[in-house]
């Protein structure tokens, strides 16, 4: 386990604040909040922006708690057994109970049981419509919208403006997120009268698209849907440019990073493909104005979706326990549910049946490199919602 502990002290005469003295700070009972990511392996880079984003929360919150923030990580090596083991190591030995986190949806769900059981906290923006559906429990949040709210966001629209897509090939990973993914597709693809031509599965591992891209461009598909994620979607996506797939038919990929996938893939392998994104930087809300100032001053860059996202789920924790006045996690859950925010995205509120949060899930057109006005323009924005599941059909049961 990574520690990093921050001493933050905000105020200064010009807010009429006051300076606590050092040796108060020094002698108050810090705030421990623990990331659960991979820092390292196969998604080290989820954690690597992660930790930037935590950073950055603690940077920006100041001394809103009137105590230090000790700020440590977990790192889960992509892998649900170990992070399990590391979480129940921390619940045991350093009595954690705040947490925060996790890239993929497999290791959310195996360590939100474990939290749970220790009455602590957590909360995620993993895409598993599970964590707020049928293994919902008390104490799990998610920032970020499910698969549900990604699917609907993305393909309603282009299917509406694109009356000419008749038939759709998918490409889907072999694992729960990527199971969430095509049943919410499906269920589109069905109610829009769009005919289904074939799907491929590939393993989390999988390296290797040719085969699968080649089963897409001979199925007769108008438009390639993509439903996996990171480092599979980055491979897929420099394949199908070597193939010239875009040429012979539009491709949309439910859920793609944002900024750090598009860097590394380019504007000539990215312009005019389709992406769903839970976060972009040029957001023009107040809290991504503040967020953006602050992360641009602490690393010199904009913030990538991990960054962003941690940022918000560990802001909202530690605003939770400073409304609560309180570490307790029953203080600080009762403190989450139901709060409506300005968030990243614009209003975002905290359904209290659930514990999913009600946020924008944004459409974007790739562009192409001669329109873009920065480095990092990358993207239009098309189209934005906040599709959820409503209670009536919910799944969840918070006991």
């Amino acid at each position: 386990m990574d520690r990093r502990s921050f001493l933050t002290v905000a105020g200064s005469a010009a807010t009429g604040s006051l300076m606590l003295p050092r040796f108060a700070i020094a002698q108050a009972r810090p705030f421990s909040y623990y990331s659960v990511n991979a820092f390292s392996g196969n998604f080290a880079t989820s954690g690597k922006y992660s930790d930037l984003g935590v950073r950055a929360a603690v940077t920006a919150f100041g001394n809103g708690l009137g105590r230090p923030i000790d700020y440590r990580k977990i790192d889960s090596e992509g892998n649900p057994a170990i992070a399990v083991r590391k979480v129940q190591q921390a619940i045991d030995q350093d009595k954690a109970r705040h947490f925060g986190s996790a890239a993929l949806s497999n290791e959310a769900l195996a360590i939100m049981k474990e939290i749970d059981k220790s009455k602590g906290v957590y909360i995620t923006y993993v895409g598993a419509d599970e964590v707020t559906g049928k293994d919902c429990n008390r104490s799990t949040f998610r920032w970020g919208l499910p698969t549900y709210g990604a699917v609907n966001t993305v393909m309603r629209p282009l299917i509406q403006q694109n009356p000419k897509w008749k038939k759709v090939y998918t490409i889907t990973g072999q694992y729960v997120f990527g199971e969430a993914l095509l049943r919410n597709a499906k269920a589109v693809m069905q109610e829009t009268k769009l005919e289904h031509v074939g799907n491929s599965y590939h393993s989390l591992a999988e390296k290797e698209f040719s085969g699968y891209l080649g089963n897409a461009m001979g199925s007769g598909a108008d438009v390639l849907v993509v439903l996996n994620f990171g480092a599979n979607t980055l491979d897929l996506l420099r394949q199908a440019a070597t193939f010239g797939l875009k040429q012979r038919m539009a491709v949309v990929v439910v859920w793609f990073s944002g900024l750090d996938t598009f860097q590394a893939l380019g504007a000539d392998v990215t312009d005019g493909m389709y992406f769903g994104l839970q976060y972009w930087h040029t957001l023009d809300t107040p809290a991504n104005k503040d967020f953006v100032r602050v992360y641009k001053g602490e690393f010199k860059e904009n913030p990538r979706f991990y960054s962003a996202a941690d940022y918000q789920v560990a802001t909202l924790m530690f605003d939770a326990a400073k409304r609560a006045g309180s570490d307790e996690p029953a203080a600080i859950v009762k403190a989450l549910e139901g709060h409506s925010y300005q968030g990243l995205t614009g209003d975002e509120q905290i359904r209290p049946f659930d514990h999913q949060v009600s946020k924008n899930y944004l459409l974007v057109r790739g562009k192409k490199k001669a329109a873009m006005k920065d480095a990092d323009d990358y993207a239009d924005i098309l189209s934005s919602s906040r599709a959820l599941i409503p209670q009536a059909e919910s799944d969840c049961k918070l006991v």
